[in-house]
């Protein structure tokens, strides 16, 4: 299937390893233009050289200076941005009433305002184009109880501004989604830590919680995601679609 992903300019934010690297990895695959944005500049560095990336930049995307730096960077490196990937995130803290309030706001502003903001930036440029899709990485654990207490809000607030900017923008040929992985293994992603740590308990983890059988992978993201970016989703619009192997108890 040809999803038509040739010369779109496409930024991906944590696209430095990961789920974010697997999604930049499979728009290059596509034959699209691809930037990343990470805090790492030594990651972003192996990222690009390995991967034939576009372009990087370094930043930390929990401040506004080095989002509109990063965007700045953007369109002054390739005139425009037809497709944007939220993707940047991680999590901190433990129990709601153990955790520092500080930690809360610090994860609002990785995983959440980093989309709203970028999102803002993003919107202006495509709405001159008259087309352009925003997709929002948020988790299962945005739908239900399971994860950090300061991730679970923020990837919620994520799933909520997913559709409230999607039935805004439509009208201007921007489709805005989400995808909501379930526990994803990679090697910098902290299932591995935890699985190398005490593999006894994570694979009971697996087997009772996980009606796949299995860890899902980064490439399982980032396929749907393209999907989700292509022209082929052209009637998908506002949804935040689990890709978790049967994991969520939601009914939705």
């Amino acid at each position: 299937m040809d999803l038509q992903l040739k010369g779109k300019i496409v930024l991906v934010t944590g696209g430095s390893k990961g789920i974010g690297l697997a999604i930049a990895k499979a728009f290059k695959d596509e034959g699209a233009i691809v930037a990343i944005a990470a805090r790492s500049q030594e990651d972003l560095e192996k990222a690009l050289f390995e991967n034939r990336l576009d372009a990087s930049y370094e930043g930390d995307l929990t401040t506004s200076e080095a989002r509109e730096k990063v965007f700045e960077n953007v369109i002054n490196d390739f005139g425009t941005i037809d497709i944007l990937i939220n993707n940047v995130g991680g999590s901190n803290g433990s129990t709601t009433i153990e955790t520092d309030l500080v930690l809360f706001e610090e994860a609002m502003h990785l995983n959440y305002f980093s989309a709203v903001h970028f999102s803002k930036l993003a919107v202006p440029v495509m709405k001159e184009n008259g087309e352009g899709a925003i997709i929002n990485i948020s988790s299962v654990f945005g739908r239900e109880a399971g994860g950090k207490p300061t991730y679970n809000s923020a990837k919620a607030a994520m799933i909520s501004f997913t559709k409230s900017l999607a039935d805004e923008v439509i009208k201007d040929g921007i489709r805005v989604n989400g995808v909501a992985p379930g526990s994803i293994l990679h090697p910098s992603g902290n299932w591995q830590k935890r699985l190398e740590e005490n593999p006894e308990k994570i694979n009971a983890f697996v087997e009772s919680e996980i009606p796949a059988g299995r860890f899902g992978t980064v490439e399982e993201i980032a396929n749907v995601v393209l999907f989700l970016a292509s022209e082929q989703a052209s009637w998908v619009v506002g949804a935040t679609l689990n890709v978790d192997g049967g994991q969520s108890k939601s009914n939705f």
